[in-house]
């Protein structure tokens, strides 16, 4: 069913946003995203664990270069794990990233912040060890990268030893659907706003990291006004509210 032209012209209006050189990369079109073939230039991918793959996924999702995000397990044994069956794998953010517009160094530092490499079996109030701290390298330069970012990383305290390992990245297992974007997933307005995108459009969806990560108040502090400023625009200009049945 198609959407009102009310609602493709408030799509419209976000993908416009969202394709602005500010944000640093393309952004697919809301309807049959899945489709697109993203930015010209070959992406990258890193791999990272740092505790509830729901926050890690919105810490990657915002930032500039970042294409498209997901989450799933990886860094353990077990084959086809699952949320109540994870084994002796972690949850993980997989980062498909343009290499021309964010570095894999500047993906670690911000690994390096987003969690407490230091704490022992889990992160926060999430204990376990499948919310270990993991860097996954593709290549020997990233390896290097990430040991030299965890040799500086411990030198800012001796006083406690940092946890986090570094792996070569085997099997990616994609987490089920309802932990793709979760923090979006707790907003449905945007999730109105964007489409109603089917699952598969959601996860792809460049639109929907940044969204993800907006919500969770996780984007960098001038994009995340940016889309509020967008969104205030989009309902003062009169987003149809549902006033009876």
């Amino acid at each position: 069913m198609e959407l009102p032209n009310r609602y493709a012209l408030i799509i419209l209006l976000l993908v416009l946003l969202f394709s602005r050189s500010a944000f640093g990369s393309r952004f697919p079109q809301p309807i049959q995203e899945s489709s697109h073939k993203g930015p010209s230039r070959p992406l990258k991918v890193a791999v990272f664990a740092l505790g509830s793959f729901w926050r890690s996924e919105a810490v990657f999702g915002c930032l500039p270069g970042v294409v498209r995000t997901s989450v799933g397990y990886a860094g353990g044994t077990k084959t086809n794990p699952e949320y109540r069956n994870v084994g002796d794998h972690a949850e993980c953010v997989k980062v498909e990233y343009d290499p021309t517009l964010i570095s894999f160094k500047q993906l670690l530092d911000v690994f390096w912040v987003s969690h407490d490499p230091r704490q022992v079996f889990g992160q926060g109030p999430d204990v376990g060890n499948q919310y270990r701290s993991i860097i996954f390298t593709n290549a020997t330069l990233e390896a290097r990268l990430a040991a030299t970012s965890k040799e500086r990383e411990q030198t800012k305290s001796r006083s406690s030893i940092v946890l986090t390992q570094i792996q070569q990245l085997e099997d990616f297992y994609l987490a089920e659907s309802v932990h793709q974007k979760f923090e979006l997933k707790r907003n449905q307005f945007l999730l109105q706003l964007i489409g109603n995108m089917a699952e598969d459009e959601l996860r792809a969806s460049s639109l929907a990291a940044k969204l993800n990560g907006y919500v969770a108040e996780l984007c960098p502090p001038q994009i995340q006004k940016q889309i509020d400023a967008k969104i205030a625009e989009i309902l003062k200009g009169g987003w149809p509210i549902l006033r009876g049945v």
